[in-house]
C-alpha cells in the first residue's frame, strides 16, 4: 500500500525509479542521525542523461524540468534510505544545485527551481527546503544539472 507522498506523487504521474547507482567510487547516501545526506543525482530522462549547457544549448526552462529529473531521482534515493518507505520522510533540509552553464548565464535559481518547486508540490510544506544554485562549468557526462541534497527521516 502506498502512503501519503507516493499517493501525491502518483496523482502528479510520477513513479519513483529505482535508486540509481552510484557511477564511482562512493555510496549513494549516508544517514547521520536523522539527516540523510544523498550524493548528487544527474539529470536523466526515459531516454537517458539530459545534457547540454544552460545559456548555450539549453534555456531556463529546458533546465527546470531537467533539474525536476534529479529532484526525483532523490527522492527515489530517500525511499531506499527509508527501507521502502517514503512516509518516514520528515522533511526536505536542503537543496545544492549545480547547473552547467556559460559564464554569463545568471538564472541558476531558475533552473534549480525545477526541483524546488517539484518538491513542494509533491510532498507540500514537507518539501520546503534551503537552497543553494550554482553554475559549473561542467558536469559528469555533459549533464545539465546535478542536485545534492539533506533529508530529515524518521
Amino acid at each position: 500500500m502506498s502512503g501519503i507522498f507516493e499517493t501525491k506523487l502518483a496523482e502528479l504521474g510520477v513513479i519513483l525509479p529505482n535508486a540509481p547507482a552510484p557511477a564511482a567510487n562512493y555510496v549513494p547516501f549516508v544517514q547521520v542521525g536523522e539527516l540523510v545526506h544523498i550524493s548528487g543525482q544527474i539529470s536523466n530522462g526515459p531516454d537517458g542523461f539530459i545534457t547540454g549547457k544552460l545559456g548555450e544549448t539549453m534555456t531556463a526552462e529546458d533546465g527546470a524540468v531537467a533539474a525536476k529529473t534529479c529532484a526525483i531521482s532523490l527522492l527515489a534515493q530517500v525511499k531506499a534510505a527509508c527501507g521502502g518507505d517514503l512516509d518516514r520522510l520528515v522533511r526536505v533540509v536542503k537543496l545544492v544545485g549545480f547547473v552547467n552553464s556559460t559564464s554569463d548565464f545568471s538564472d541558476q535559481p531558475k533552473v534549480v527551481n525545477g526541483a524546488s518547486d517539484f518538491m513542494v508540490e509533491a510532498l507540500g510544506d514537507a518539501g520546503r527546503h534551503a537552497r543553494s544554485a550554482v553554475s559549473a562549468a561542467s558536469l559528469p557526462f555533459g549533464v545539465a544539472v546535478e542536485i545534492e541534497g539533506i533529508f530529515q527521516i524518521k
